[in-house]
């Protein structure tokens, strides 16, 4: 078998897997198509292991999987492509001039490219040969930097968002990680709550994913 052959063999299974992962989320079925080829051929398996590790370090597993085991960095990938959380949109022309590098030609942000090119130059090194410990250090100090300032544009909020939104819509997420009740009984309107009771995903106002 031929490297191309096996490069459209990966690419075929990758999109088929995202289809079974949009049709289990219930995502429109045109959400299953890239919006541009382009935006598939751009992801590198070195980019689609990065977020993975990325939303396992966000989310790691305790007593229930990590996002990176239950395929989030795929999600990520697809919601990405089809502007979920803005990603799409233009850059402000204030943000232009260190993300042009990675703008596509509409002066959208292709933010995994982004994202791999910053996290290796803060480590010296592309982020998936660094230890866990080095991993979870540098992604500490880009949260800090996105968060800690007044940058509500900068491109990790946008990430982190994703990798929240799609592991919490998850079967584990939605229904291990927090509470789930399709039919609640009575209404009671002042309960007792331990330190560690769980919120319900079926709750959306007790919910905060930020």
């Amino acid at each position: 078998m031929t490297q191309n052959a096996a490069t459209g063999m990966r690419r075929r299974e990758f999109a088929g897997g995202l289809a079974l992962w949009a049709l289990a989320l219930g995502i429109p079925a045109a959400a299953v198509q890239f919006s541009n080829p382009e935006d598939l051929e751009a992801t590198s398996d070195l980019q689609r292991q990065m977020i993975a590790g990325v939303s396992d370090i966000v989310i790691p597993r305790t007593d229930t999987p990590g996002a990176g085991e239950l395929g989030v960095g795929d999600f990520v990938i697809v919601a990405l492509a089809h502007g979920l959380e803005g990603s799409r949109t233009p850059l402000a022309t204030g943000d232009v001039s260190a993300l042009t590098p990675f703008t596509r030609p509409d002066g959208s942000l292709r933010h995994l490219q982004w994202l791999e090119h910053d996290l290796g130059i803060r480590g010296n090194g592309h982020f998936m040969t660094f230890s866990p410990q080095r991993r979870k250090a540098l992604l500490k100090a880009l949260d800090s930097e996105a968060f800690g300032q007044d940058r509500p544009h900068h491109p990790w909020r946008t990430i982190k968002a994703l990798i929240l939104t799609g592991y919490y819509t998850t079967e584990v997420g939605g229904s291990q990680e927090l509470g789930y009740e399709p039919v609640p009984g009575r209404w009671d309107p002042d309960l007792p709550i331990k330190q560690d009771d769980r919120a319900f995903s079926s709750d959306w106002t007790a919910l905060d994913f930020g």
